[in-house]
């Protein structure tokens, strides 16, 4: 029997919109020049309704608990002697997958919302395509299913008055998971073909992997488990991660993928193996490494860098959740990070990563000799780098974000006006 999340769940995903002003106070004119967003009403098919069904999001097991919290999941646990005990109330064991709910809930309440469509430079649809995708990912007949949602979401905000004055290209959503899951070319093919759908083409998409060749895909930060509370908590985690002691050299997180030729992920966690002392292994074989560890958290504390090589696609969460314990991060492919995430991390890579050709390493270079080859300063460097964009790669959890600075949702939130504050002013056109 599906299992429906308690009410106190909802309450913030779904607010009505009577109880939220409909005029930005002096305060926050100035920091809306860009311009004002407007969040569609949708009838809960498109989002509380699936919710309300988590049970049924997932052929194995339910998906209440990690949907649960707004989006956060359930809290972590086993922390205790991992993280400073101020912050141990900031970490959730957060699906990577939720970030659909988590946007929803932050723009209900982002000080630029309007509820006058018409001063609106930006429409926001809080479609849950991720959730309602997910649940006929794994049948093979399915395709009709998998494409029912995005059909019926197209048709509803097509019939909207503000669609018509631009075909949509002042409009945007998040949808919680990697672009390919909703562009199949073929009908047995995987995901659903919602992208490739007409009055899809225009609509800007906030997603955790982009197709870099894509102008309407934007790349945004996994979730990660840290959800800080406030200013003081980023501070605090900052300063913990920077004067971490750290007693490995490099690490790896994930599992070998052994159905694969010349399977680059075994081949890491051989490399790992082969310098004991130096490298410390995670191996997330099963399911073992599902949302998070305090093992994970652990390890990437105690590491200078951590291996990153791609995940099932071409990205893994796995790189924000190192990036957030202050490890430097280390890529083998150029479109795990550095064509995906541009409005959210330092414009050059050197600065905070090492790049190693995986070509290089299947040859035989040696990753450890690589990595013993930067200079404590110049580590220290790169550490201070990835430290100072941790604001960057973490969702906070109040619902109006915290004080001073700036989180994920804020800096995705800011490009996306200012992209259409651009269009507008220099007179875009889309078909």
């Amino acid at each position: 029997m599906a299992r429906v999340l308690p009410l106190s769940h909802h309450r913030h995903f779904l607010q009505n919109s009577a109880n939220i002003s409909s005029d930005i106070s002096p305060s926050h004119s100035h920091q809306c020049s860009s311009g004002r967003i407007f969040v569609y009403d949708l009838p809960a098919v498109f989002n509380k309704e699936l919710l309300d069904k988590c049970g049924e999001l997932d052929p194995w097991h339910s998906r209440c608990e990690a949907l649960s919290n707004n989006g956060f999941g359930r809290k972590a646990t086993g922390l205790s002697t991992i993280v400073p005990k101020g912050l141990i109330l900031a970490w959730y064991w957060t699906d990577q997958f939720a970030m659909e709910i988590i946007y929803h809930n932050r723009i209900l309440n982002h000080k630029c919302r309007t509820m006058e469509p018409g001063t609106a430079t930006a429409f926001y649809i809080p479609f849950y395509a991720g959730l309602a995708v997910g649940k006929h990912l794994w049948y093979i007949n399915s395709s009709k299913d998998r494409d029912r949602y995005c059909e019926m979401i197209l048709r509803w905000v097509q019939d909207q008055p503000y669609w018509s004055r631009s075909k949509g290209r002042d409009h945007f959503m998040a949808m919680g998971r990697i672009t390919w899951d909703f562009r199949r070319s073929k009908g047995r093919d995987w995901g659903s073909r919602c992208i490739y759908m007409p009055g899809m083409r225009n609509i800007t998409r906030l997603l955790i992997e982009r197709n870099p060749w894509d102008y309407f895909d934007v790349g945004v930060p996994y979730p990660t488990g840290f959800h800080p509370r406030s200013d003081s908590d980023i501070l605090q985690w900052q300063d913990f991660v920077r004067t971490r002691n750290r007693k490995t050299l490099f690490c790896f997180v994930g599992a070998s993928r052994g159905g694969f030729k010349n399977d680059f992920r075994g081949l890491l966690l051989s490399h790992c193996k082969n310098v004991s002392g130096l490298c410390r292994a995670v191996d997330c074989a099963g399911t073992r490494c599902s949302n998070g560890t305090s093992e994970i958290l652990e390890t990437f504390l105690d590491s200078d860098f951590c291996l990153q090589p791609r995940g099932d696609s071409f990205t893994r969460r796995s790189i924000f959740d190192c990036m957030v314990a202050g490890s430097i991060p280390v890529f083998f492919w150029h479109r795990t990070a550095y064509l995906q995430y541009q409005w959210f991390l330092p414009s050059d890579p050197r600065s905070y990563s090492v790049f190693i050709h995986r070509n290089e390493v299947k040859n035989g270079t040696s990753i450890k000799s690589v990595l013993e080859s930067y200079g404590r300063e110049e580590v220290r460097k790169m550490r201070e780098k990835v430290i100072e964009y941790i604001p960057n790669i973490v969702y906070a959890k109040p619902e109006k974000g915290i004080e001073s600075m700036k989180d994920s949702f804020d800096v995705a939130i800011d490009g996306v006006l200012k992209r259409f504050k651009e269009q507008e002013e220099h007179g875009y056109k889309w078909k």
